[in-house]
């Protein structure tokens, strides 16, 4: 089955819609749940989403369940166990300086995810995918300075912060888990792409929730019994989780995780809606200008083939 060549543009927009969503409900549960039991929530609550995903999909395309191989069991490991890392480096990010920033330091994976494509799984970067990453990486620059007086001046020495670090190690973490993901979804090379990416998805969806579980019960089994009491507020953090999963998994199985990592960085745009909204930040010239450069990088990746 091969997809629209344009198929993966609308999906890869709507998981950035949902991780968000995501983002900000993981952000609100994290002073009651703590960073790990925040991060579990993402896992747990989405893999019930998940199993119903792929059941959707199995009967709506008429499809069988793949046969796992050793390699797709090799890439949902480390993918699994890198996601894990990022998500909670990224809540640590939020919860120690402020939701937007927290997303902008964690999308600098965009030029770490081009390399690791090539490196891993030979995926080419592309002339255009070249060009938007060039564009938007200092798009994404400026939209994270930590002195909002002194921009210029931070935008270097800025980066030098823990939370930077914290930042840019969540983004490598989730570079490795994007291209990890692909490539588990191309060793199932006898399955559509839709069962292909909604079979990706529970396999790393249920190891992730085994060890992340497993891990907080021999640690710190209140948080668990937490997380369970929240399980009202979580059950959305869950289900955006899922969502959010779905629509990357199938859109990096039909386009390299490099192109696909660059157009999820409209994210940064929702976040600052969402900033915008419930914490009345405003636009300064300097994120103006940060928002027009990442704007040309889409533009690119998404027309320039």
């Amino acid at each position: 089955m091969t997809p629209p060549e344009w198929l993966w543009i609308p999906i890869t927009i709507a998981a950035a819609l949902a991780q968000t969503s995501r983002n900000a409900a993981q952000r609100h549960l994290t002073p009651v749940l703590g960073t790990l039991g925040a991060t579990l929530v993402r896992f747990l609550y989405g893999l019930p989403f998940a199993l119903l995903w792929l059941g959707v999909v199995a009967l709506a395309g008429g499809y069988s369940l793949p046969d796992p191989t050793v390699p797709f069991a090799g890439w949902i490991v480390v993918s699994s166990l890198t996601q894990i890392g990022a998500t909670a480096l990224l809540l640590r990010v939020m919860h120690e300086r402020n939701f937007a920033l927290g997303v902008a330091y964690a999308k600098t994976e965009v030029i770490q995810v081009a390399l690791f494509g090539l490196l891993l799984l030979g995926d080419p970067v592309t002339p255009g995918a070249l060009i938007a990453i060039v564009l938007a990486t200092p798009g994404v620059m400026l939209l994270a300075p930590i002195d909002r007086q002194r921009p210029v001046r931070t935008l270097l020495s800025g980066w030098t912060t823990r939370s930077a670090l914290l930042g840019v190690a969540s983004g490598s973490l989730f570079g490795i888990a994007a291209v990890g993901y692909r490539g588990a979804a191309l060793a199932l090379p006898q399955s559509a792409f839709p069962m292909a990416a909604a079979y990706t998805l529970v396999a790393a969806q249920a190891l992730q929730t085994v060890l992340l579980t497993g891990w907080l019960l021999v640690r710190d089994a209140g948080v668990v019994e937490r997380v369970c009491r929240e399980w009202r507020r979580s059950l959305f953090a869950g289900f955006m989780g899922a969502a959010a999963s779905a629509g990357w998994f199938t859109a990096m199985a039909i386009e390299p995780a490099a192109h696909v990592r660059t157009l999820a960085l409209i994210e940064l745009f929702f976040a600052y809606i969402v900033a915008h909204r419930f914490f009345r930040e405003q636009v300064s010239r300097i994120e103006a200008a940060g928002m027009l450069l990442l704007v040309a990088g889409l533009v690119v990746v998404t027309l320039a083939r």
